[in-house]
């Protein structure tokens, strides 16, 4: 398996980034984290109503309510930007996505020599009741579900 860097934290910026390489073609890598039933098999159990921007769907976890999200923006085998529900000030992530208390995150893809460079970069956690934690948290979270992405696409090649 490619060993990858940890996320990184810019405080400054409320944002979370991780630049990762994965041994698959960038197709391959497009397909698990476009579509429902691959995003499935290595982040959250995801439904969307379809996979173009302003689509809206759910990512749940087995120990929580699921979790609104909405594609912001989709450039084919490039790019894609999701918005999903995080916590407001009172600490509660609701079942309607709420834009002034959502982050977004975005999979910017590329092709290089030995498979695919994917970088994933959250921004708008200041939103957030407490942006300290929710970045630390949401940093384990990407160094984590990337890891299971390199693993679960590196043995199927």
């Amino acid at each position: 398996m490619t060993v990858n860097p940890s996320s990184v934290v810019d405080d400054s910026a409320f944002s979370v980034r991780r630049t990762i390489r994965i041994a698959a073609p960038q197709a391959k890598v497009w397909e698990a984290v476009t579509e429902p039933e691959h995003i499935s098999r290595w982040f959250g159990q995801a439904a969307f109503e379809g996979s173009y921007a302003g689509a809206r769907g759910t990512l749940t976890w087995p120990d929580r309510a699921p979790i609104p999200v909405r594609i912001e923006a989709i450039e084919a085998q490039r790019m894609v930007s999701y918005r999903w529900g995080n916590d407001d000030a009172s600490g509660v992530v609701s079942g309607e996505l709420d834009d002034a208390h959502s982050t977004v995150f975005t999979f910017t893809l590329a092709e290089v020599a030995d498979g695919t460079e994917l970088t994933v970069v959250e921004t708008g956690f200041e939103t957030t009741s407490d942006p300290a934690a929710n970045l630390a948290d949401h940093r384990d979270g990407w160094n984590g579900e990337l890891d299971k992405l390199v693993t679960l696409l590196e043995s199927d090649s």
